[in-house]
Formats: structure tokens, C-alpha cells, sequence
């Protein structure tokens, strides 16, 4: 009796019977296919907005994947048309406080919450996350009227803080405190209690042992607080575009600058998408260089009591 002809394997097949005998192969597969497909959703926006700054104006109609034209001088015309520099400086300026006003408050409570015991320490944390979920939107209305000096309390006119800094850190020390409170609560809490009571006995406070004990040894924890409030405030649009009139002199940020390219007759998308590359820069610097400090600090070994 002849043989029965077994049909040959293609190479779809052979390539799942040879991942069943190395599950290696499945991995390292799924794990280009996740890359390529993040690689693609990140990039390709800012692929695009070059596409869009690179063409000139009168000719971004039915866009493809590649520029009509070449054109950068878009990214000199867009300073000469508007001081969009100022309004990075304002961004930067206000993303660096609030930073720095959510890390002093956050390492105080982070403290707290961390490494002291006292009753109603869940509750608080629970209470502070609860807070945390409430959507912006909600504290507008208040906060506007506060900060145009429209609330009076015992005869006591709030701030007149509309136009000025105060009016933007404000708000968003109070929205990413609960973030910075967590990440620096979880940090402090692993921090060995004989560090710290070693620094206690040769005459520091708690203060004190908090900025040259805690702090220091949970500098990873601190650098991704830090990096994320600032990224956070400096991409913020919401309170930024509410708070102040859009003008650079007034401390609009970065936002306004590039809403700023469309006017009431003509809107300049090669100048919004060229603005929108050269905006990003710093936060894309930012994340290089923190990327390798919190990455070093987290890979350098844990903490034994």
C-alpha cells in the first residue's frame, strides 16, 4: 500500500513548533511587537507635526505621510511672529516652583505618613487619595473667584492673583501633592529607623535627619516626583488657560503661546506644529537626563537594616 503523502509544513508552522520547544522565541516576539508598537504611537505624532512645520502654509491641504515642500524657516518665523520664548520661560519658571513647592510640602508629610505613628495616619492617606480623583474642573469656579480677589472672609478680601505666577502654582501644588505624597511616603517608609536614630543621638532634629538622612537615601524616589510634577505642570492647559489672559507678560505659559498662531482669520499650522516640537525639547531633555539618574538610583542596591 502506498504511503499516505503528509502535506509539507510551512513556515508559520515551523516556527510554532520550534517556539514550543524554546519558549524563548515567544518572548523575545512578543516583545518586538510591543516595541514596534509603542515605538510607532510615540513618534509618529511628532513625525507628523514636523511633516506639517516643514510645509509651507498655503499648501497643507490633503496631507500625506511626507512634507509638500521644505520650509524651516518656520521654526525662526514662529519667534518673529511671537515672543515664544517667553512663553517657555513662563512654563519653565512655573513648573520649576511648583516642583519645588510640592517636593518641600510632600517630603514633610511623605515624613509623616512614613515613619511616624499616630492615629488616623490610613484615614488621612485614604482621605488624601480620595481627593486626589477629584477632577479638576470641579475646583475652577472657586478658584477663580478666590484668585480675582471675589471672596471676602470676616471683611478680608481674597488675593488678587489673576495674571501672576501665584495663580498657577497655587492650584497645581494642591493637584499633584497627593502623587508626590505617596511616592515620597513609600521611599521614606523603607529607609532603615537606625540611620535615622544614629543621626537622632549625635544631636540632629527630625528636620534634620529628614534632609541629611531621608532625603538623600530616597533620591530616586525624589527625582521621580519631582520629574513627573514638573512635566505634569509644564504640559498642564486647563487652569493655565484660565487663569491668565494669554499674554507673555501676564505669565501665560507655553500653551497659550502656541493657541496664540491662530487668529480670528488665519490659523498658521506650520508655525502651532513647529511651535509644539521646539516646546516639547525641554521636557524631552528632562527625561534623558532624569531617566539615567532615577534608573542608576533604583538598580543601585536596596537598603539592610
Amino acid at each position: 500500500m502506498a504511503e499516505e503523502h503528509q502535506p509539507e509544513e510551512g513556515p508559520y508552522t515551523r516556527w510554532v513548533q520550534s517556539t514550543i520547544r524554546n519558549p524563548q522565541k515567544a518572548y523575545r516576539a512578543m516583545f518586538y511587537v510591543a516595541a514596534v508598537f509603542f515605538i510607532i504611537t510615540t513618534l509618529f505624532p511628532f513625525y507628523w507635526l514636523l511633516v506639517l512645520a516643514l510645509t509651507p502654509l498655503d499648501r497643507i491641504v490633503d496631507m500625506g505621510l511626507v512634507p509638500k515642500g521644505f520650509n524651516p524657516g518656520a521654526f525662526v518665523e514662529m519667534f518673529q511672529l511671537l515672543p515664544f520664548h517667553r512663553y517657555m520661560f513662563n512654563s519653565i519658571v512655573i513648573g520649576l516652583a511648583t516642583t519645588v513647592v510640592v517636593l518641600l510640602v510632600g517630603s514633610f508629610a511623605g515624613y509623616a505618613f512614613g515613619r511616624l505613628e499616630f492615629r488616623g495616619r490610613t484615614g488621612l492617606l485614604l482621605l488624601l487619595l480620595a481627593i486626589s480623583y477629584f477632577p479638576p474642573a470641579a475646583f475652577i469656579l472657586p478658584l477663580f473667584n478666590f484668585f480675582t480677589g471675589n471672596v471676602s472672609v470676616f471683611g478680608v478680601s481674597s488675593p488678587s492673583w489673576f495674571n501672576t505666577p501665584g495663580a498657577l502654582v497655587t492650584p497645581f501644588s494642591g493637584l499633584y501633592m497627593p502623587l508626590t505624597v505617596f511616592i515620597l511616603t513609600t521611599f521614606y517608609s523603607q529607609i532603615p529607623d537606625g540611620l535615622e536614630d544614629a543621626a537622632r543621638v549625635e544631636g540632629s532634629t527630625r528636620i534634620g535627619a529628614l534632609f541629611r538622612i531621608i532625603i538623600p537615601l530616597s533620591a530616586p524616589g525624589v527625582a521621580t516626583a519631582g520629574v513627573l510634577t514638573f512635566i505634569q505642570v509644564y504640559n498642564e492647559f486647563f487652569f493655565s488657560f484660565l487663569m491668565t489672559d494669554g499674554q507673555p507678560q501676564h505669565w501665560a505659559p507655553i500653551v497659550w503661546g502656541i493657541l496664540n498662531y491662530q487668529g480670528q482669520f488665519q490659523a498658521f499650522y506650520n508655525l502651532m506644529a513647529a511651535a509644539s516640537i521646539v516646546g516639547v525639547l525641554p521636557v524631552a531633555i528632562l527625561v534623558v537626563v532624569a531617566q539615567e539618574r532615577i534608573v542608576s538610583g533604583l538598580t543601585a542596591g536596596a537598603l539592610k537594616e
